[in-house]
């Protein structure tokens, strides 16, 4: 996108709100806009339908791993879940309704990746720019790209080299079958989790590459029955006080994740009971037995996975992979594994979301030099430099214990209510001073030192570059909720539209 400056300071953007993304951050944003009146707002989503990660990961067995009566938003209960834990595709069409009944479809762009977001600071109004050449003005950005947005590639040598089919999880190749077929997974996270019992019983040989064994608990899932979800139709309360229940026993964790890691010594037995039962070779057992303490990763869910494991034509590798060959990869021993097709269960940039070239702030800096010494932002949802910019599930708003949707939610609240004060206040912008921000995560890095993430003998996801924390909120959820209630401008600085 050409740098061309808005010559005019009083000039009228296209929009008052651009929003990326039409996940649950991006379609929240939009729903309560409508919610309060508003279509002066334009959705900008990369792929073809709504959805966000709902819409992106495909692959077999994807499903929730938080209850799906939290896992959605507060003012839009569902009483039709037919699962405690919801699979994909129930959560996409939960989104599409939802994006149905509030009528925001016609203010979404499909198709539309945005590629570049400028600030002009003399009118104070972002130019932001697709993929396809459009070129539109926003007074505001509510940024919704997603922790889990853009898949990580593995750099082994040889991958381009690789003749054979290849693809992430989150890419899923459904034409592709699977059956019969020599197969190479690599990556033992949340996804790998969910899609390699899946696949297991249909391949000729599934060879998975570990690197770091993950604690695993039971799956506390079940079917909810036609009677239940009758009952919860008839009687929205009931359907309330489940949501409440569930939230505040999950809430519950924070006191082990965060105040006294100790405290999770008693999950962390149900995992290794798990491992016990489900795993009878102790040579296997061995080789899935975390040597950190639980919580310190992201702790995963599942029933079926040990099983899995088990089965004659799947083998566990904890050694790395030196290249990929033509026809195969070559382990660090030197062993050559003959496949037909590799499965990148690699994860995704978490602490680095936010590809360089993408965003740029007062000065014309880029996002990503600004986080040169680390990823943060005030409260997850502004950050210094980038007046009117507002990053849904941003800095320090993951949450190990309870549901991302309820932080997206008190986001919401948040920006909102800066988008309100921005108006009545008739402002150019508002920026986030410096030293608040930096305040502010110096606090936040504070009450992280006693956490288990910092303390569990784990490298992880959750770290950035620079070996800072930058994913999870070290407190309760409700914590985030009593800070974001309301817009603080008397911490920013404020600068008015010109008479």
């Amino acid at each position: 996108m050409a740098d061309i400056a808005i010559a005019d300071a009083n000039a009228t953007p296209d929009f008052a709100v651009v929003i990326i993304g039409t996940g649950f951050s991006g379609l929240g944003m939009a729903i309560r806009l409508k919610q309060q009146g508003r279509s002066d707002f334009a959705v900008f989503e990369r792929e073809a339908g709504l959805g966000g990660a709902w819409y992106a990961n495909t692959y077999p067995g994807c499903a929730c791993d938080v209850p799906s009566h939290l896992y959605s938003f507060s003012f839009e209960p569902n009483p039709a879940w037919s699962r405690l834990f919801s699979p994909q595709a129930e959560i996409k069409t939960y989104l599409e309704r939802c994006a149905d009944k509030y009528d925001v479809r016609k203010h979404i762009r499909f198709n539309s990746e945005i590629v570049e977001a400028r600030f002009d600071e003399p009118s104070g109004l972002w130019r932001v720019g697709t993929a396809n050449g459009e070129t539109v003005t926003a007074r505001s950005v509510v940024a919704g790209l997603g922790p889990l947005s853009r898949p990580a590639f593995p750099d082994i040598p040889g991958i381009a080299q690789f003749k054979g089919k290849i693809f992430h999880s989150q890419q899923w190749d459904h034409g592709y079958d699977l059956s019969g077929k020599r197969v190479a997974s690599i990556g033992t996270g949340a996804s790998a989790i969910q899609f390699v019992p899946e696949i297991a019983p249909k391949v000729a040989q599934l060879h998975l590459f570990q690197r770091t064994p993950p604690w695993i608990v039971p799956k506390p899932d079940k079917p909810i029955s036609e009677k239940e979800r009758a009952q919860f139709r008839r009687h929205p309360g009931l359907q309330r006080f489940a949501r409440n229940f569930i939230y505040w026993f999950l809430e519950l964790r924070v006191f082990g994740f965060v105040l006294n890691p100790k405290l999770l010594m008693s999950m962390q037995r149900q995992g290794e009971r798990l491992l016990q039962k489900q795993i009878q070779d102790p040579a296997l057992r061995a080789k899935l037995t975390p040597s950190y303490a639980l919580g310190c990763k992201r702790v995963l869910i599942s029933n079926n996975y040990y099983p899995a494991l088990n089965r004659s034509n799947v083998t566990l590798h904890t050694i790395g992979i030196r290249e990929f060959t033509a026809n195969g990869l070559t382990t660090s021993e030197g062993h050559e594994l003959a496949l037909d097709a590799v499965i990148l269960g690699t994860g995704f940039h978490v602490t680095d979301g936010v590809p360089k070239g993408m965003i740029f702030g007062r000065g014309g800096r880029d996002l990503v030099d600004a986080w040169a010494e680390g990823t943060e932002a005030y409260k997850g949802t502004t950050i210094a430099g980038y007046p009117n910019f507002y990053l849904m599930t941003g800095a320090n708003t993951g949450v190990g214990h309870t549901s991302l949707v309820f932080m997206i939610e008190c986001q919401l609240n948040y920006v909102l209510d800066g988008l309100k004060t921005l108006a009545a206040k008739k402002l150019k912008f508002m920026d986030v001073r410096p030293q608040v921000q930096r305040a502010f995560n110096q606090r936040l890095q504070a009450r992280m030192s006693g956490t288990i993430w910092n303390t569990g003998g784990c490298k992880s996801w959750y770290f950035d570059k620079n070996g800072k924390n930058a994913t999870q909120w070290p407190g309760f959820s409700w914590q985030f909720h009593r800070q974001t209630r309301r817009f603080d401008a008397a911490q920013y600085e404020q600068v008015p539209l010109s008479k």
